[in-house]
């Protein structure tokens, strides 16, 4: 659709707000090509518009004003550092979400400082560079069984998301937080259903709200159980660092354990998965930058990495709240109003990406936003997330050179940029 019958098709909207609409479930369900198109759009004329409520949220509010929608690279960046000015308390989801959810799911992610901080040195020490790299075997070793499981498949297709893309991440969330093979399907199950609210074939016709609290509520079971567990039985994994952990004196409660485990489960497996599905995507349909990277694989996988990420944008949105008054982009900005920090189309900013619209995989410096835009709440596990990309994308193109896809199967939703099915041919070994 161009850009002209989009607006003509949204010209009902309130003359306070911008009449580029993108609130509408509708305008997230389209194909990638026609949301860059109206992003393009709002850089140019509006990189900072005030939007209509968001349509059928999950929790509706009668009084809600609206939103700020935040498309410009650099405006990202200053509410991401700006932690004083846009905070996180208020929720950070673009969705209006039970306040339970946010409480049971997202611990520190919803804090601000002090608090936030405390919280996250907890966990801070199993992520960093030192530690991934002691765990990088470990990685390998499991990179290789998952290609090894498919790679004989004497039908020479599988569905990509389920045979190939979610197993690692999977794999290394349960090793580091400790979860029985007994648990791991029931682990998925509710992580898949925790961030797919808006999509109607995995809501079966459950009512989303209903779904949100069912998936969280099962998440939180699962990590009673492992808590119980370690208490008994210590190992070297984060739940049992937790279990004893204290902040200020204090040890930390059952809740709180469980909201960690929430809000990793989801960060530490659906975003590595989107990410593979996308990359794999997206060298069936740029050839010449499959064959570039395969010319030099171990001195290429670096950058290209960092352009999966940002082709991907496996996070599109996040939200912060205004504390107090101020500008941005040109508009006054108030207390209490809410600022979307729309992430795919910083990813895609003309003025920072030369030719953002192909994939690149030279592109440096690569100043993406996928891991946010930098700031207090940055991507606790990006580290984790580059090593198990750069293992599985190894073991699967240089035993792998050839192979197609099919146009995937998207998660119909504003928060991740899922594929649910991507159809995947090569030639069996």
């Amino acid at each position: 659709m161009q850009i002209d019958e989009y607006l003509a098709a949204t010209s009902d909207n309130k003359p306070d707000h911008c009449d580029i609409d993108i609130s509408r479930k509708a305008f997230w369900a389209r194909p990638a090509d026609e949301k860059m198109e109206i992003f393009a759009a709002l850089r140019a004329e509006h990189p900072v518009s005030w939007q209509r409520p968001i349509e059928g949220a999950v929790v509706p509010d009668p009084d809600d004003p609206g939103f700020w929608a935040v498309v410009r690279h650099a405006d990202i960046r200053q509410v991401s550092h700006d932690n004083r000015t846009f905070i996180s308390g208020q929720g950070v989801m673009f969705d209006r979400l039970p306040p339970l959810f946010l409480e049971m799911a997202l611990s520190f992610l919803a804090m601000d400082p002090p608090r936030h901080d405390k919280l996250r040195r907890l966990v801070n020490k199993a992520f960093t560079p030192r530690q991934i790299t002691r765990i990088e075997d470990k990685i390998d070793l499991v990179a290789k069984e998952v290609v090894d499981g498919f790679i004989a498949d004497p039908t020479g297709e599988i569905e990509f998301m389920d045979r190939c893309a979610s197993r690692l991440p999977l794999r290394m969330f349960c090793e580091m937080f400790g979860v029985p093979d007994h648990l791991e399907e029931r682990t998925v199950e509710h992580v898949i259903g925790s961030v797919s609210w808006s999509d109607e074939e995995i809501l079966a016709g459950r009512s989303a709200a209903d779904m949100q609290l069912e998936s969280i509520g099962g998440l939180h079971q699962v990590a009673q159980e492992i808590i119980e567990m370690r208490r008994q039985q210590p190992g070297d994994d984060i739940i049992s660092s937790l279990v004893h952990a204290e902040i200020d004196g204090q040890m930390l409660t059952d809740f709180e354990i469980s909201s960690f485990f929430c809000l990793l489960s989801g960060a530490a497996t659906d975003t590595t998965k989107t990410t593979l599905g996308h990359a794999v995507r997206a060298l069936s349909l740029f050839p010449e930058q499959h064959a570039w990277l395969l010319e030099d694989f171990d001195n290429r996988i670096g950058t290209a990495v960092e352009e999966f990420i940002r082709w991907a944008t496996p996070l599109l949105t996040f939200t912060r709240t205004a504390a107090v008054e101020t500008e941005l982009g040109g508009r006054r900005i108030m207390p209490g109003d809410r600022v979307v920090m729309i992430y795919q189309a910083g990813n895609f900013d003309e003025d920072v990406f030369d030719r953002p619209r192909e994939l690149d995989l030279s592109r440096s410096p690569n100043p993406h936003v996928s891991f946010g835009g930098g700031g207090v709440h940055y991507c606790l596990g990006a580290n984790l997330a580059r090593s198990m990309l750069r293992a599985e994308l190894r073991e699967l193109l240089l035993r792998i050179t050839e192979f197609e896809t099919d146009a995937p199967d998207m998660l119909a939703t504003n928060f991740i940029h899922g594929l649910k099915r991507l159809p995947f041919r090569f030639t069996p070994q």
